[in-house]
Order: structure tokens, then C-alpha cells, then sequence
């Protein structure tokens, strides 16, 4: 087990590497401070709980942060998870220590769910936080990053939903910040936990090849520094492996066996200055054969993380590719910590310049009218895609997501060239709006002061959150009668696809519960919504689906109150008085024995009947079940009856579903992790591959009634390639 001791020494040493002239003083006081804080916690592997901030300050303090923000990293949880409070801390350690740790409470308390809208609120408040403070969020980051490497102590359940959220925001978050290193190990880290046996097969492939790799990697940077030496170029070379996901991905894009991937391997030469740069370019391109078209220099055009380097890839004598980056050691430093390495800090405000933070800005205005789950699948492809940056004809430089078309050009202008644009031309030759950008191109947006606005296909053209968001607020503002009738239009379309009654939106009590659900004042507003593409119908009329449902079955069960076949009122208080049997009331029977039926798995909420079979008691079958069809049959009509759910706390039932797929590889994966994320206790779970590239899952699970198994399987038919569903046999 780690020690207090190790950790102390390990955090001492990288503040003496990193930030020489703190006052070690006071980061013994805040040691010692969230030590008596927090003296009655455990980590989950049973160490002292200091151990975790030690960690944290350590990780903050190599990415090149200040005092304050060390001595917020050590404080980290004391607000959180300890009686200290905002004041204390500000008395003792002072106002900026204090708001950085508030700070990351915040973002704490409001950790990351399965919701989507959940989700869009924790970001806007780290974006928020990232806009006043970066320091907070590069804390958080070094927060989590500490709890992925002690992963391991928590339940599965917990590792796949913290893995799934470090792939979804913490590493995108870090690669926009230009963190690399971090960014690599938080997602070699998650890959671990999210497709373990991947994670393994890379790794052994890895160690069982490390004298062979090694051999090579000699081999190319010997023959490089030895070219460099001799040109009087003082460099450092040296070459690496690239990380587990990015091997994995590699291997999943490309449909290859990590033994049949060749460009694994990634050289950096570190020079002084950028004529240097370009220097060791010529040198290399002499010294290997260029792979066309693999070459980029974001020396001339960095990232908007702030990256930059030149990039080529070469194959040497061995016929084996691999990627050489050249920089200079501050690029290179910019490189591994990204914002962190370079952060100059005024007055301890931490404040960054105008440009710094422009992306920041951009994100918190797009999330103002889009959906949640579309505003943090856009955020995603906004911090994590590759950029291509073109050109305007004056010569600058605009960045956008890789796949953009001249739409996204023209709203990442201004929303006003955008609403005007007629058309466009890339290198001076007319183009497709549709047309896909490519780096270095020169782009010009023609239009017109008649124009129309834009279109709605657009909205399915661009790329970039911020052009679709422009040009949803254009039809919002314009276009509302027009929105109101498209609108309408694909919500009734989908409300007889589900086969829902548009009668029941106009019933006076659940009118009023369903424009609540949905959040709007009225209809018009919704279908308005729908129309600009604020909603889909989809999601609104899957909102409401389950209310509808319940109110028609109510309507239904009030109709059969008034049948004067129903049972005498003595009767029905009889078996509302009667004992249930595994949650089910047989009627006119008063005991007997109560099994269901594993050709149907009924569960509460589905319409049952009742078969007195021999020797074993009632076996309930769903109504709908093709083993029931024959009850109308003479010769067995006595044996059927009649059998209800009973009133009472909810019983985990069990129950199968058969799952429809297009086969590919992680599909298991993705269905396992929705699975976890609905909280439900799976028995069991099998697939197999059927011809024609098609395969089968079958999940044996425990449900408490239908709608929770509704529930479930309408989140497994959102996975992609999950083609169908059925109800299976136990």
C-alpha cells in the first residue's frame, strides 16, 4: 500500500523540479490542514485519504502551475467532503486558493450522469469556470486523472461509467488544451476498463515485440542524430511507440490485426529554433522516401490547442513507415502540457488573452438553443476532431472541424455572410456548398443583399456546431409560421408511426402534463422548435410516449367499470383482499402455486392470462404469447383463467431480450455499457455471428415492470447497428 511519506516526497519533488521558488512553508500548512481534514476517510484501497490531494498537487505542479493553484489542489475536496468551509480556507490560505477550491467543488457536485441534460449543464459550468479560471479546470483534470490510476479499486459498474465519461469529456477537454501526455494516459487508462480485452491483446503484442521495437527505433534515430551531429544541428532525438488507443483505433478504422499496422511508430526531433526546423525537414526527407501527402506544418498554422510542429511520414531501408515530428523545445513544451506549459499568470487572477479563450465563448454561445444530447455530441466533434484550416482571400487563417464545407466557412466569418451566402469558390474556381475543405485551400463566400437566408438542408450539410447553431437562430427569428407548420407536420408523422392518438393532445388535464414534460408554454412553441431544429419529433414524441400510454390504458380501465359483464362489487373486493403469489392474483382460485411461463417472460405491465397446468400450480403467460392463442379452443378453454397483477412494492421479474445486429467489432461493448448505465442486474448474456454479416445478442436481465423494460430497450435500439429487438425465452 502507498504511504503518506512516498507520496509527500514524490509531490515534494516535482514542486523543486517545476516551481523552484515556492514557499514550502505554506504548502506544509495546507498539508497538514486537509491532512486533519480529511484523518477520518479512506480511499476505497483502504489507504489514508491525503494520499489523493498529494497526488493531485503532484500532477498540477509537473504541468507547470502556480502556488495558489498547488495549494488548491491539495484542498481540493476539503469543501466538498469535509466540515472546512469557503471563509476558513480564505482566512488561512487567501481569496484566490479559496475560489479555486469552490471552484472545482462546484464542478464536482455536479458530476456527470448517463443524461444528457445532466451532462449539457456540467459542461456549461466548466466552460464557465474555464472562462473566469483556467487553473479550475486543469485541477479537475488532474483530479480525475489521479482517480484513473487507482481505478481499479472501484466496482465494474463504477469503472465503466467514469471510463465512459473520461473518453467522452475529460479527454477531449484535455486535447483541447493542448495537454497531449494527459490526454494519452487518461484514454489508455479508460481503454483498460471499456474493452479490457483489447487493452490486453495490445499490451502483450507490445511486450512481446519491445526488443524488436526498440532494435529499429535505435536503428532510425542513431542514423538521424548522427546526420543532424554532423551538420552542426543540436537536436535531441529520440523515438516512441504510440499509445495503446491510439493503436486501438488505428486497428478499428483501418480493420487490421495490430500485427498487420505498421505506423506505430513516431520520431521527435527537439531543436533550438524554427529555421532549425525546417533545416532537419530537408534532412530528413533526404535521408528517408516521403509518403506523399502525409506532410503538415502547423509551425505556419498551429492549432487553436496551440500545437505546433512539422509532421511527415517517411519509410526507411526496412520498408516500414513511420511519423517524424520536428519542434522547438518550447513547442515541445506547449506540446505536453498545452495552455499549462506557458500559463503567465497576472497578479494570480489567471486570466488568459482574448484569443486563448475565443473557442470557450464559442461553445457557451452554441449550447444557448440546441438540444442537449446534439450540444455535447457537437462539443465533442469541436474539441476533438482534427482541424483543417484554410484560407480567406486576404490570407487568414480560419480553423475548422475536419470534414467542414464552405457553409461552416462562411458562418465561422461572420452569421451575416453566412445568412447571405449564394455560393462559393476554393481556389478561385466555383464549388459545391457541400463541398469538402482540404488544408491550405483559399476560400471565397459569394452573396447577396437578396439572398433568402439559408436552407434547411444545410443544416445536415455543415459540420461545425457553431454554423448550425447560426442558422437554427436564423429560422427561429424568420421563419416562425413556417417552423410551426414543418414542425407540426413531422410530429404527427411520428405520433401515427408510434401509433399514438393525436386526439389525446387535446385532452384539458394531460394537454397540460405534456406541454409541461416537453417544457414549452404551448404547441405552437413546440412545433416552432421541431421546425428550426431546436427538437426533433423523435425525441418529443418520445418524451411523451409513456404518459399517452398510461392515460389510455386509465381511459380503459374506467370504460370496463361501466361493463356490465364486469364482476359483481363483493367479488372484486375479494380479490383485492386476496393474497398474491408472486405478485399475481389468480381469480376464483383462492391458493395455489404461481410459475411464469419462460416461452414469454411476462413482467408487470403486460396484459397476462393464466394456464392451470398438471401438478404445478397457475403459469402465467402474456396475452399476446403465441402458446396462449389456443385458449379459445373448447377443449382447453377450463384450464385458462383469469389473472391480474397485484398492488404492491416492486419484485424484480426476469426477462429476455433478443437483440438484431449488423456485426461489428465493439458492439458487445457498447450493449454491455448501456446495460450497466440503466442500473439493472443482467443474469446473462450470449451472441452469436449468423450469415450475411448479421448477428444476435440474447440478455438475460431481472426488470421490475414493462416500462422499465421499455425503457431499456429503447436505449439498446439506439446503439448503432442494433437493427431489432424481441422478447426471448428464459
Amino acid at each position: 500500500m502507498e504511504t503518506f511519506e512516498d507520496h509527500y516526497a514524490s509531490m515534494q519533488k516535482a514542486i523543486h523540479k517545476y516551481l523552484p521558488n515556492a514557499d514550502m512553508t505554506l504548502i506544509d500548512r495546507a498539508v497538514e490542514y486537509a491532512n486533519a481534514k480529511h484523518q477520518y476517510q479512506k480511499r476505497k484501497d483502504g489507504s489514508p485519504y491525503i494520499i489523493h490531494p498529494l497526488a493531485v498537487a503532484e500532477v498540477v505542479a509537473e504541468i507547470g502551475l502556480d502556488m495558489d493553484a498547488i495549494l488548491g489542489a491539495l484542498l481540493h475536496d476539503c469543501i466538498e467532503d469535509t466540515d472546512a468551509s469557503h471563509e476558513e480556507i480564505e482566512k488561512i490560505f487567501g481569496a484566490t486558493v479559496a475560489e479555486l477550491v469552490e471552484g472545482v467543488t462546484k464542478l464536482t457536485r455536479t458530476d456527470f450522469t448517463t443524461s444528457e441534460q445532466a451532462q449539457m449543464e456540467s459542461l456549461r459550468k466548466m466552460f464557465m469556470a474555464m472562462s473566469k479560471d483556467i487553473r479550475v479546470v486543469l485541477i479537475k483534470i488532474a483530479d480525475r486523472l489521479h482517480n484513473m490510476r487507482t481505478m481499479q479499486y472501484q466496482t465494474p459498474a463504477k469503472q465503466i461509467k467514469k471510463c465512459r465519461e473520461t473518453m467522452d469529456i475529460y479527454a477531449p477537454l484535455a486535447h483541447r488544451l493542448g495537454m497531449q501526455r494527459i490526454k494519452w494516459e487518461l484514454e489508455d487508462l479508460s481503454l483498460r476498463y471499456l474493452a479490457p480485452a483489447d487493452y490486453e491483446e495490445i499490451t502483450n503484442y507490445l511486450s512481446a515485440h519491445k526488443e524488436q521495437d526498440e532494435q529499429f527505433m535505435n536503428t532510425i534515430q542513431d542514423k538521424i542524430t548522427d546526420r543532424l551531429t554532423r551538420m552542426g544541428i543540436q537536436s535531441k532525438t529520440y523515438g516512441r511507440i504510440k499509445h495503446v488507443y491510439s493503436i486501438y483505433r488505428k486497428m478499428q478504422n483501418q480493420g487490421k490485426t495490430i500485427d498487420e499496422l505498421y505506423d506505430i511508430y513516431a520520431f521527435r526531433c527537439v531543436v533550438d529554433t524554427i529555421p532549425d526546423c525546417y533545416n532537419v525537414l530537408g534532412h530528413i526527407h533526404d535521408l528517408f522516401n516521403l509518403v506523399p501527402g502525409r506532410f503538415k506544418d502547423y509551425i505556419s498554422t498551429p492549432k487553436p490547442n496551440m500545437y505546433q510542429s512539422l509532421h511527415t511520414t517517411v519509410i526507411g531501408k526496412q520498408g516500414i513507415p513511420f511519423e517524424v515530428q520536428i519542434r522547438t523545445w518550447e513547442m515541445h513544451e506547449t506540446a505536453e502540457y498545452g495552455i499549462a506549459a506557458h500559463w503567465k499568470y497576472k497578479q494570480g487572477t489567471g486570466s488568459g488573452t482574448e484569443k486563448d479563450f475565443e473557442w470557450v465563448r464559442r461553445l457557451l454561445e452554441t449550447q444557448q438553443d440546441s438540444d442537449a444530447e446534439e450540444f455535447v455530441q457537437s462539443m465533442k466533434i469541436d474539441m476533438f476532431d482534427d482541424e483543417v484550416f484554410v484560407y480567406t482571400p486576404k490570407g487568414r487563417v480560419v480553423s475548422l472541424p475536419n470534414g467542414s464545407t464552405p457553409i461552416d466557412f462562411a458562418y465561422a466569418i461572420h452569421s451575416g455572410v453566412g445568412n447571405a451566402m449564394i455560393g462559393a469558390k476554393v481556389n478561385n474556381r466555383i464549388a459545391n456548398i457541400d463541398a469538402k475543405l482540404k488544408n491550405g485551400d483559399i476560400v471565397e463566400i459569394l452573396t447577396s443583399k437578396s439572398a433568402k437566408g439559408p436552407s434547411r438542408d444545410w443544416l445536415t450539410i455543415c459540420k461545425s456546431n457553431q454554423a448550425r447553431t447560426k442558422i437554427k437562430q436564423w429560422f427561429k427569428k424568420e421563419k416562425r409560421e413556417e417552423n410551426i407548420i414543418h414542425g407540426r407536420a413531422s410530429f404527427e408523422s411520428e405520433m401515427k408511426r408510434m401509433a399514438l392518438p393525436l386526439t389525446a393532445l387535446s385532452e384539458p388535464e394531460l394537454e397540460a402534463h405534456l406541454l409541461k414534460k416537453l417544457s414549452f408554454a404551448n404547441w405552437d412553441d413546440m412545433y416552432a422548435a421541431i421546425g428550426y431544429g431546436g427538437l426533433t419529433a423523435t425525441k418529443a414524441v418520445g418524451r411523451i410516449r409513456d404518459d399517452i400510454t398510461k392515460a389510455l390504458k386509465a381511459q380503459n380501465v374506467e370504460k370496463e367499470a361501466y361493463n356490465p359483464l364486469r364482476m359483481k362489487p363483493d367479488t372484486e373486493a375479494v380479490l383485492r383482499n386476496r393474497h398474491a403469489v408472486n405478485g399475481v392474483i389468480v381469480e376464483d382460485i383462492e391458493s395455489c402455486m404461481i410459475k411464469f411461463a419462460k416461452c414469454c417472460t411476462p413482467v408487470p405491465g403486460d396484459a397476462i392470462v393464466g394456464f392451470i397446468t398438471k401438478g404445478f400450480g397457475v403459469s402465467v403467460h402474456r396475452a399476446d404469447c403465441p402458446n396462449a392463442a389456443n385458449r379459445d379452443d373448447p377443449r382447453q378453454a377450463a384450464r385458462w383463467v383469469r389473472v391480474r397483477w397485484a398492488t404492491q412494492e416492486e419484485q424484480p421479474f426476469e426477462t429476455t431480450l433478443e437483440l438484431d445486429c449488423i456485426t461489428r467489432d465493439g458492439l458487445l461493448l457498447d450493449v454491455a455499457t448501456v446495460m450497466t448505465t440503466a442500473r439493472v442486474r443482467v443474469k446473462e448474456m450470449t451472441g452469436k455471428d449468423l450469415p450475411g454479416g448479421r448477428s444476435m445478442f440474447t440478455i438475460r436481465f431481472e426488470v421490475k415492470n414493462v416500462a422499465e423494460l421499455e425503457s431499456i430497450r429503447k436505449k439498446l435500439l439506439n446503439i448503432r447497428d442494433v437493427t431489432g429487438s424481441r422478447r426471448g425465452q428464459v
